[in-house]
Parts: structure tokens; sequence; C-alpha cells
């Protein structure tokens, strides 16, 4: 009997520890470094940040985070960091510095397929991707070897269907293109992003969204050298807000019907941004040719400091001859509210509109945009546009008025 019950006793003692080592271990950590990264700036360490991504996509743990040190740089050639995963939450924490390849020619790409991004996510959902590190595309050679016609530049980041996305507190300079591209992803969150790129530096667009919905884009820095933001065909329901643009483009919606191409875009609401010496501010741009439509779109509460074009509206964007010039993408719905600040040129609202289809339902209140040239006044610009416009407003934009 007493070996019976040292028996259960024992059993009993074990149970315990049998059970801790089958439960998944909650929010393991799983760091680079761990894996082989040297991070000295000069070896590379994409093999490495490779393994940590398998062990962290393909286990079983609840919310893994991969972690990428501070005090560190890490040097990465162009990979893809793929889904789906098991984890319905993955975090990547970025604490140090990642950096490309420092010439066009040490760029080593997996394959054709993936030319058009530095570093890619797909199919993730649930990605967290926060901390205060800094990603440095390192573009200055590839803008030079742009500006001489040898060379399409990738983005640095992009994210396509990733559902539920996060993506916050990080720093991005220099991207070769683009600095993130989202496509196919709803129900993004985008925060505390600062993005900085020269002035002259070709299509380095901050935040590139298409094909997705419900998107929320707050409290962010862009000082880049192409739109701080546009949304692009196929995008819905985005919220933007607290935004900082200059140098830049403006928060752009298009350009859409590229090349007769049908492009659809709705329910956009910026509000609380300010421009600051960009070439534009509000900018809706559509191509000859195309079709589809870009309606119930809100520009509100903006602070505008010497902006080349604070409010843009063009219907002929490009144009090519070998299209149906009686097709258009149709703009309606589209209110600029509580304008205030100054324009560095004379027209400081365009609403350029083609002669066929024409913008609809175009509404401007509360505009107060004076030049930032002394002794000049701005005025507008319409062709083709309809709706109403406030009789306080400065400039006064007749057209809309009758």
């Amino acid at each position: 009997m007493q070996g019976l019950f040292a028996i259960l006793f024992l059993c009993y003692a074990v149970l315990p520890c049998l059970s801790a080592r089958i439960t998944p271990q909650a929010n393991p950590t799983y760091n680079v470094v761990d894996y082989g990264a040297s991070g000295n700036g000069q070896d590379d360490d994409s093999q490495a940040f490779l393994k940590a991504w398998d062990a962290v996509c393909n286990g079983n743990e609840d919310s893994p985070t991969l972690f990428i040190p501070k005090r560190k740089t890490f040097l990465l050639q162009p990979m893809v960091f793929q889904g789906p995963c098991n984890p319905s939450t993955i975090n990547i924490q970025v604490q140090g510095t990642i950096i490309a390849p420092g010439s066009v020619d040490a760029w080593k790409w997996q394959s054709n397929s993936y030319k058009e991004t530095w570093l890619k996510f797909s199919n993730i959902n649930g990605l967290v991707i926060n901390g205060g590190g800094l990603i440095d595309g390192q573009g200055g050679p590839w803008w030079e070897c742009f500006a001489q016609s040898k060379c399409q530049r990738p983005s640095a980041l992009s994210f396509h269907s990733c559902e539920n996305l996060q993506l916050s507190g990080v720093t991005q300079i220099n991207s070769p293109g683009g600095h993130v591209r989202i496509n196919g992803c709803n129900g993004s969150r985008i925060s505390r992003l600062h993005l900085v790129a020269p002035k002259d530096s070709p299509n380095t667009d901050g935040l590139d969204i298409s094909s997705s919905s419900n998107v929320v884009i707050q409290n962010s820095k862009m000082e880049v050298g192409d739109d701080c933001v546009v949304i692009n065909g196929g995008s819905s329901f985005i919220n933007i807000s607290g935004i900082y643009c200059g140098p830049g483009h403006g928060i752009s919606i298009g350009s859409l019907g590229g090349n007769g191409a049908y492009a659809a875009v709705e329910e956009v609401h910026v509000k609380n941004c300010t421009f600051t010496r960009s070439s534009s501010g509000a900018r809706i741009k559509t191509w000859e040719g195309g079709s589809g439509y870009a309606r119930k779109i809100t520009y509100e509460d903006i602070v505008l400091v010497e902006v080349q074009n604070p409010i843009l509206v063009t219907q002929h964007y490009r144009i090519r001859s070998a299209i149906d010039a009686r097709k258009a993408v149709k703009v309606s719905d589209i209110t600029f509210k509580n304008f205030r600040g100054t324009a560095s040129r004379d027209s400081a609202v365009q609403l350029i509109c083609d002669e066929v289809i024409g913008c609809s339902n175009i509404v401007l209140d509360q505009i107060q945009i004076t030049s930032s040239v002394p002794g000049k006044k701005t005025n507008a610009t319409c062709l083709n546009a309809h709706g109403t416009s406030s009789s306080s407003n400065v400039p006064q934009i007749p057209c809309l008025q009758k």
C-alpha cells in the first residue's frame, strides 16, 4: 500500500512539470542576434533574419516577437517575410538600425518577381511593427541611376494582404522609391511614422495605399520627394489625421485611371493636417480616358505654409493620344473645409475638370488662403467644375457660385 501511495505522489508531482512543457510559452521573444545576425553594418544578416522569422511564423506560441536590438546595424538584402503564420498576432520590435546595400549592384534579388521591394511582408494577419528604430534604404545611388534612365527603383517596405496591420514608431529614410506601400490590407492602423528623403529625390512617396479599406493614418511626419500620402484605386474608408507634410506633393487621391484603366476610391477623410512648403496640399488627380470614380472625399481643418498649390483637382493629370477621350474618372462629392494659411503661387485653388463628365458637388467652405508674397493676391482657376463656394472664401471661386 505504501508503494502505491508513493507512485501516486510521484505522478502528482511530475504532472505539473509535464504540463508546463506541453503548454506553449506566451509572448516569447526571438532575438535576431541569437540566430546569427552580427549587427555590424557590414556582414549580410539576411539569412539570420529569415531563420528568426521562420521560428516566429511557424511556431505555436501566442503573440511572439521578432526582436531587433538597439545599438546594432543590420545589413539586409531584398527579402520576403512570408505568411500565413501560425500565431494570430506577430510582433516585430525594431529598436536597432536596418540598412539596405549601399550600391545598386550590391543588391541581390531572390527572384525577378520581387524586384519591386526591398523588404516585403506578405499574407501575415495580425502583424504589429513598432519600436524606435531606423530603417535606411540608402537610396542615393538609385536616384542617380534613375536620373540616367537606367533604373526602376524599388520601394523600401511593402505590405501585401496583411489584415489588421499595425505600424508605428519607426523612422524610415532615403528609400530608393516609395517608402511604405500597403496593398490589399484591411483594418490597418498606422501612426507615429517619420519618413524622410530629400526634396528632389524622385518618386519617394511617403505612404502609398491601394486596394485597402478601413485604414487609419495618424500623427506622422513626412518629409519626402513626392506625395506624403497617396490613396490609389480600390481603396475606401481611409481616415487620415495629424499629418505634417513638407516637403512633398501633399496628400493625394490618385492618380487614377492610368492608360484607360478603371479605378475607384471613396470615403476618404483628411483632417487636422499641416502642409509646409509642399508643392501641393489637397490634391485629386485622374487620367484622361480612364473610368471609375473618386467620391465622398473630405479635406478639413488644414493649415498651409507657403504651399504652391493648396487645393488642386485635375482630371487631365496625364493625357494619352491612344485613349478614348470621351471617358473620364468621375469626381464627385468632394468637400474642402476650413483651410487657412498661405500660398506661394497666385492660383491657390485649381479645379480643372473634364469637359465630358466634369466634377460635381464640389464644396468649398471657410477657405482663407492668402499669398505668402507681400502685395499679391490669390485667385482661383476653374474649368467644368460644379458645386458651391461660400461668399466669404478667400480667394473667391466664382465658377462655383454661379
